[in-house]
């Protein structure tokens, strides 16, 4: 299954503008590809922004993955899930059972082993962060650096995540990820739009 090689991950928090929007205007920038994260709604909102994505990315042939919520995936129709770490094996093959063959299923890593142990359990994909810095992700401990992804980009699809931006998005590449995942780069810049097609430029 080939994959976009530019994840965007929402972060409705990033701008004064609806996340809506900023979606959108990574669309027209040539996103293809979104995780939506947002922890913090309320299921009723997350399940109205879930459709307002859905259809945002319908028309090109995009694919939404919700973060965390396999029922929530389910209900709307997106094209998969992303899990957290936490969720484990059991947790990946839960959600294959209940969204089927067809759906995308991602995991997030911080570790080679965690991903060898998503790609055992049947996910399409993972992320590995942090790459690079990033205040987003401080909890994870330091850096990983590209050798990270040299080492765990020979199987399941990998994207490179934390710190990435379009200055360094084509090293990650070149290091054996299939792409790379962005969230402030993309969400709270004032030209959503262009910064995608930046990001995608550096990736190809």
């Amino acid at each position: 299954m080939a994959l976009p090689p530019l994840l965007v991950v929402t972060d409705r928090h990033g701008a004064d503008r609806p996340l809506p929007d900023t979606v959108r205007a990574a669309v027209a920038g040539g996103a293809r590809f979104v995780w939506l994260r947002d922890h913090d709604l309320d299921r009723e909102a997350r399940r109205h922004l879930t459709r307002d994505l859905v259809a945002i990315l319908a028309p090109v042939g995009g694919r939404l993955v919700v973060g965390g919520d396999v029922e929530l995936a389910a209900e709307i129709g997106a094209q998969g899930v992303h899990l957290p770490g936490s969720a484990g094996s059991d947790g990946i093959r839960a959600a294959r059972t209940t969204l089927g063959a067809a759906a995308l299923i991602g995991v997030s890593a911080h570790t080679v082993a965690e991903i060898a142990a998503a790609e055992t359990a049947g996910a399409d994909y993972a992320t590995l962060s942090p790459i690079f810095p990033t205040a987003s992700k401080p909890g994870y401990g330091p850096a990983l650096g590209v050798a990270a992804l040299r080492a765990a980009a020979h199987g399941l699809p990998v994207f490179a995540l934390g710190g990435i931006d379009a200055d360094n998005a084509r090293a990650c590449r070149e290091a054996g990820a299939t792409g790379v995942a962005i969230m402030g780069g993309v969400m709270r810049g004032p030209d959503p739009q262009g910064a995608t097609a930046r990001i995608l430029a550096g990736l190809t």
